[in-house]
């Protein structure tokens, strides 16, 4: 796992859940997306976005998502799910996904998730917090 950890700066584990298998024996396509929101909530926690959206009432808002499929996850399994961003404008963010399989000992899946900062208050997209942009910065160095 280790390559996993040197290019994504969260990593969460977690075992393939029976209940997410679909009828034809593999984990459902629409459970990918709650992987990336696992891995997305808890790079937001890293960030202390959070903290800050309760303060500020501005916080980031899913604009768009993907995932490729590579190999069919199923139960029996643990998985790897892993997260990473870029900064791609003064308020937006591209965060990039992973899900590793130990079964397969390979990635499963990659997908994207594009991030507008937004002002829930006023209904309107907004510049991304200094003090967010900070953050991202220092956990994407290390």
């Amino acid at each position: 796992m280790g390559p996993l950890e040197e290019r994504y700066p969260v990593v969460l584990s977690q075992s393939v859940i029976w209940g997410d298998m679909d009828a034809f024996g593999h984990v459902n396509n629409t459970v990918y997306f709650r992987y990336f929101e696992d891995a997305r909530i808890a790079y937001f926690d890293r960030v202390g976005v959070p903290e800050h959206k309760v303060d500020s009432n501005v916080g980031p808002i899913l604009a768009a998502t993907n995932c490729n499929f590579k190999l069919p996850l199923q139960y029996p399994d643990r998985i790897h799910i892993a997260a990473r961003s870029t900064i791609l404008s003064a308020k937006k963010i591209n965060m990039e996904y992973a899900v590793y399989s130990e079964n397969y000992s390979g990635t499963a899946a990659q997908g994207e998730g594009l991030i507008i900062y937004y002002d829930y208050a006023g209904a309107r997209s907004c510049e991304i917090p200094a003090k967010i942009i900070g953050a991202i910065e220092e956990l994407e160095s290390k």
